[in-house]
């Protein structure tokens, strides 16, 4: 019984111990971390929406709601996050949608898209993706060009060589990873479309 007691003992403090130690890691590196978070985001913002001056966050969006649209729709996807891409005098110019797709061969896919008032999809920026190396992870380098400056309702996928603006030349050996991107980015264009666009071309604020 005392040999018992002692090994619960030893257990608890090392338990103890690196409970704390685990706690005083997550306290130096949480900051960094959320720092780090933010640039990127910044940068991927930039990046599909260049010509914009600010980025504001539109008043009454919320994941679960963006969820239920995306889930009525047939995707399986999510939204994270939308804000309004505005010029100098705060115009609006588009919005740029955070998308996380559930279909990578990886796990999931996440990425900001860049969508003009008229639709046009300026392009896409991968901001975590954990595809297998030389396969699902040349997404970058196959992919994200072929979204750039594209102006239709959503996009397909083809093994055959792209012939139209709607074809995505899919990556060779990777069609999991190339039809979890396409439905993605067809679920943030989707988003746009039924929540953000009115009739008219312009945007709802």
């Amino acid at each position: 019984m005392k040999s018992m007691m002692k090994d619960a003992g030893i257990l608890f403090l090392i338990t103890l111990i690196a409970g704390l130690v685990l706690g005083g890691v997550y306290q130096l590196t949480k900051d960094p971390i959320a720092q780090q978070e933010e640039r990127t985001k910044t940068l991927a913002r930039q990046e599909v929406f260049a010509d914009a001056q600010q980025f504001v966050e539109p008043g009454g969006f919320s994941e679960e709601a963006a969820q239920a649209v995306l889930s009525e729709g047939g995707f399986d996807a999510s939204i994270n996050e939308c804000v309004m891409a505005c010029d100098g005098s705060g115009n609006g110019l588009g919005y740029v949608i955070t998308v996380t797709t559930h279909e990578g061969y990886g796990g999931d896919i996440r990425f900001a898209i860049g969508v003009r008032n008229d639709g046009t999809l300026n392009g896409m920026s991968i901001l975590s993706i954990a595809e297998t190396a030389g396969l699902g992870m040349r997404a970058e380098e196959v992919l994200k060009p072929q979204f750039a400056d594209k102006n239709v309702e959503s996009f397909v996928y083809t093994k055959t060589g792209a012939a139209a603006e709607n074809e995505i030349d899919a990556i060779s050996s990777a069609t999991v990873t190339t039809n979890a991107v396409t439905n993605g980015v067809n679920a943030g264009l989707y988003y746009f479309r039924t929540q953000l666009r009115t009739e008219g071309g312009s945007m709802n604020e």
